[in-house]
């Protein structure tokens, strides 16, 4: 008995676009749209400077992370799962794969999840939805009830490393997989972007679902421009029904 291909599925933010939540790198991205957004989830100046972690908490507020639905290409990666052995590697902190129906095992969560805070000086953690709940109750910049110190979302910040034993085994998965397919990412950030180039290595083919150009485009197998929501379920179907 032939054993089913195991696909590793990389999500970066272009998968989410489609439920109200902005990317950060592309054409109208949210770095492009306000520059100074970047400093709200930089860990420097989000340690050194009240004003920004106001700010930090007005956007996390008033953002769609939490609130949002899925779309159609989440899913679509639910259907995969369904049908054929499937790990999605998510650079996206929205939960939204989880929402679609996808298991908390079939989910690797790169950069922590907007749905937590965490303390930076005891490390405990919260529920983001109590934090917000404060904000809203008037701390304009709440602290941790249990030691003082700065919270900030669960999420990994510029500035941050990701979590050894989380990379370690998204390593493992690229390692291991037949086939990798990147979504909606622009694979430029590292150690992330190493990823397909370990997949590649292990032997595995390449698909690349993003409208802009990506740095492996050229060792891809195939190469996806259309926009998420309807190219996934498209390449998804094809799969399934291979199979």
């Amino acid at each position: 008995m032939t054993s089913r291909p195991l696909i590793a599925v990389l999500t970066g933010a272009g998968i989410s676009t489609d439920s109200g939540i902005p990317d950060y790198r592309g054409p109208n991205g949210l770095w492009q749209r306000d520059p100074q957004a970047q400093q709200l989830v930089t860990l420097e100046p989000y340690l050194r400077d009240p004003e920004v972690r106001r700010r930090a908490w007005q956007m996390r507020r008033d953002g769609r992370a939490l609130t949002a639905e899925p779309n159609a290409g989440h899913r679509a990666l639910v259907e995969l799962a369904g049908e054929l052995p499937v790990r999605v590697l998510t650079q996206n902190v929205d939960g939204l794969h989880q929402k679609a129906g996808l298991p908390d095992r079939k989910v690797l969560e790169l950069h922590g999840t907007a749905h937590r805070v965490q303390c930076v000086q005891c490390k405990r953690y919260g529920e983001m939805s109590q934090a917000l709940a404060r904000v809203a109750a008037g701390e304009p910049d709440p602290a941790c009830q249990h030691c003082g110190g700065v919270l900030k979302s669960a999420t990994v910040m510029f500035g941050e490393s990701l979590d050894p034993v989380v990379l370690a085994q998204a390593e493992a998965i690229a390692k291991a997989c037949d086939l990798f397919i990147a979504v909606g990412t622009s694979l430029q950030v590292y150690p992330v972007a190493a990823l397909p180039r370990i997949a590649l290595e292990g032997g595995a083919k390449l698909i690349i679902v993003n409208a802009e150009p990506t740095p492996y485009d050229e060792y891809a197998d195939e190469l996806v421009r259309e926009p998420i929501s309807q190219a996934l379920p498209t390449l998804v179907q094809r799969f399934t029904t291979a199979g």
